[in-house]
């Protein structure tokens, strides 16, 4: 069997169990293209192998995925056969991937600024509207939705009665409810008012998030909406405290840390509500959801009270 035969192979099987596997396919035909998808496995080489892990940049953690992909398929493709061999180097010879720069994480008073430019920012818009842009970024960070997530909303998702999104198709395959507060509940219903008023190609199956004409919301066009939005709110970020710069996914950041941040005023056990925390937030696991708990220095501030009550209280016993 060929490379490119045993990798579609593998791409066919990881589908067959409920896995989209698009990124990782694109790594593995890519990878196809480097080496020759006419060659036999076993023909592979390490130094292939290495030349395609180095790409053509610096060392970044996308060297480290490209080596968990071609891993997997070598492990599939050993168990059914098609090759005798992994061509991989040794993982504990791999170089030692860098850490990732923290996300941006909006203060109270920058989420203010941005939504109160939204108006400014799309006064002459073509077909993405403020009162659409506002309800999207509303739910990016009232209820903490990835930006796949609420632009695939449909009206049948949106159930403003018992104020409850039904989230399909999140990540890792999973499906969730997410209830939302009152405050966004009711700029819901008067976005869904508005809504109603333009083309709804498929009935209630059609996107909650639209443009004038009635068609799903473009990335693309979002982004750059929100890029003005960012200009006219003069949130600027030059880089040097070494976070990355403020996106759309930010919003959620922010979600999960301001949360974080009332439960320590409230004097709450954050560690026992992190679950919640991170179903709330559809993450795999925990681990997904521990990063917040350093993100910012009002984190660490509130952490560090909680510390010194507990000194103390340990103290006078």
């Amino acid at each position: 069997m060929t490379l490119l035969e045993a990798i579609d192979s593998y791409v066919d099987w990881r589908r067959a169990h409920g896995a989209r596997f698009i990124t990782s396919a694109q790594v593995l035909h890519r990878f196809c293209t480097h080496v020759g998808g006419g060659i036999d496995c076993d023909a592979v080489r390490e130094a292939d192998v290495l030349d395609f892990l180095a790409g053509k940049g610096p060392l970044t953690r996308s060297r480290a995925n490209r080596y968990i992909v071609l891993a997997g398929f070598w492990r599939y493709a050993i168990s059914r056969g098609h090759a005798a061999r992994s061509p991989l180097p040794a993982r504990d010879d791999e170089p030692r991937t860098p850490k990732s720069a923290p996300p941006y994480v909006f203060s109270r008073d920058e989420l203010q600024r941005l939504f109160g430019a939204i108006d400014i920012s799309r006064q002459r818009p073509v077909q993405l509207d403020a009162d659409t842009l506002r309800a999207l970024l509303l739910l990016l960070y009232g209820a903490g939705l990835r930006f796949g997530e609420a632009q695939r909303l449909t009206f049948d998702d949106v159930d403003l009665d018992d104020a409850v999104l039904t989230i399909r198709d999140g990540k890792f395959f999973k499906n969730r409810l997410v209830p939302v507060g009152s405050q966004l509940a009711e700029a819901l219903r008067n976005h869904a008012a508005r809504r109603r008023e333009r083309p709804l190609p498929t009935g209630m199956a059609s996107t909650f998030l639209a443009n004038r004409d009635g068609t799903p919301l473009a990335a693309s066009t979002v982004w750059k909406a929100f890029a003005k939005v960012l200009e006219a709110a003069g949130i600027e970020h030059d880089g040097k405290d070494g976070r990355r710069s403020p996106c759309l996914h930010s919003l959620r950041h922010a979600a999960a840390v301001h949360r974080l941040e009332a439960w320590y005023r409230q004097g709450a056990d954050v560690q026992r509500r992190l679950p919640a925390l991170s179903t709330w937030l559809g993450h795999a696991n925990l681990e997904g959801t521990r990063v917040y708990l350093s993100m910012t220095p009002e984190l660490l501030h509130q952490a560090s009270i909680r510390f010194e009550r507990y000194v103390e209280r340990d103290d006078h016993e």
